[in-house]
């Protein structure tokens, strides 16, 4: 759906605890209101587990991360990856990303595809640098296996694994003892401190690999979009660089990188709004509807890059919150001020309504963005 945010209104004023029955028959509730979405995030009657109920989405082989388990396998899960994203790492990062994103933008050619030739490798090339991912398994291919593992595919599951299990006896042959990056940390926790398994380790490789890059790009690409219809914000932001973290706070609530919160499903009654959710039946946290409700948010459809504050949920909340939030955030506050520099008045190169949208569940990005810039390219 092109543009959700007219059915997510309709939705929250008329059903805002809405059942739907998928062509498989599974009963999935459809929470709309921010209040509502807010408070279910860290509510523990919902389980992040699919194990003995209903499938979340996604590689079925590839599924026992901390995005699809509960306490305290979560917590000795997340607590190995947060190595890697304490702010001092992070910010490290800034002249890597710095450059990278220059680099990227004095590329451009007049006409160009912002996610392919910006976003894409800007946010990929990062989290590849912070996972370890040897050169030789980092080609374009990798991202397209991991984007279509988002919406299935026959053999998929077979190939990511083993993909997967390829990249870990590389790191392996290559010593990642005491390797400084995230990768060789969980080799080593698996190999011989024996705090995850060696499918947790596949796993948790996989869900890095994807979200750890996919947020950030969606992010840029639909922030993008967002400049592009409101131009006077779009001014406001390259005349000031300095507006750029709040902006890109604003950006992540106008039209969210992620669509709806990952997978959860009711593990006991939840009462909500008069309705009661059966154990068992899977539950939609809508967040691109909940950062669009005027019942929170003062003019919640106008997009303001000064907003604040600004309490938006596109990261998530509580014990799940984004393990990555702090680099996508670092990457953003980059990308946009060297992008608007680099671009000039940019223009869509297409019709604004033949952009092509994935159709992920959970995530909402581009295909594509072709841009039209009023500067020349830099390139030779």
């Amino acid at each position: 759906m092109n543009d959700p945010f007219p059915y997510y209104a309709w939705l929250r004023e008329s059903d805002p605890v809405h059942r739907e029955v998928t062509s498989r028959g599974t009963v999935v509730w459809q929470v709309t209101r921010y209040g509502d979405v807010r408070d279910l995030l860290a509510d523990g009657r919902l389980s992040k587990c699919p194990a003995g109920r209903v499938k979340a989405a996604g590689p079925a082989g590839l599924q026992q991360n901390l995005v699809h388990c509960d306490p305290p396998d979560h917590t000795r899960l997340r607590k190995l990856v947060n190595r890697a994203f304490v702010p001092a790492r992070v910010e490290a990062l800034r002249p890597l990303i710095e450059r990278t994103a220059r680099e990227l933008a004095d590329r451009l050619p007049e006409r160009a595809d912002l996610i392919g030739d910006f976003a894409a490798p800007l946010a990929f090339g990062m989290i590849k640098l912070v996972l370890g991912v040897p050169d030789e398994l980092a080609g374009p291919e990798l991202r397209g296996l991991l984007l279509a593992s988002l919406g299935g595919g026959q053999g998929l599951d077979a190939r990511l694994h083993a993909f997967l299990t390829r990249l870990v006896r590389l790191k392996r042959q290559q010593g990642a003892r005491g390797h400084d990056d995230l990768l060789g940390v969980l080799i080593e926790a698996c190999d011989h401190e024996g705090q995850l398994t060696e499918a947790e380790l596949l796993s948790t490789a996989y869900i890095l690999l994807l979200v750890g890059h996919d947020t950030t790009v969606n992010l840029i690409g639909n922030g993008l979009v967002a400049l592009l219809d409101h131009p006077g914000q779009l001014e406001r932001l390259r005349d000031d660089c300095g507006l750029a973290a709040c902006a890109v706070e604003e950006l992540l609530r106008y039209d969210a990188p992620v669509r709806t919160a990952t997978f959860r499903v009711a593990a006991e009654p939840v009462s909500l709004r008069g309705t009661t959710i059966p154990p068992g039946e899977v539950v939609n946290l809508v967040i691109a509807s909940a950062n669009r409700d005027g019942g929170y948010f003062d003019r919640a459809d106008d997009l303001d890059l000064s907003r604040a504050p600004n309490d938006h949920l596109s990261l998530g909340r509580g014990r799940h919150f984004c393990v990555g939030a702090a680099l996508a955030r670092l990457e953003a506050t980059i990308a946009f001020p060297v992008l608007l520099a680099r671009l000039g008045h940019p223009r869509l190169a297409i019709a604004r309504h033949e952009l092509p949208w994935r159709s992920a569940p959970v995530m909402r990005g581009l295909k594509a963005l072709p841009i039209i810039s009023t500067r020349p390219s830099a390139a030779p």
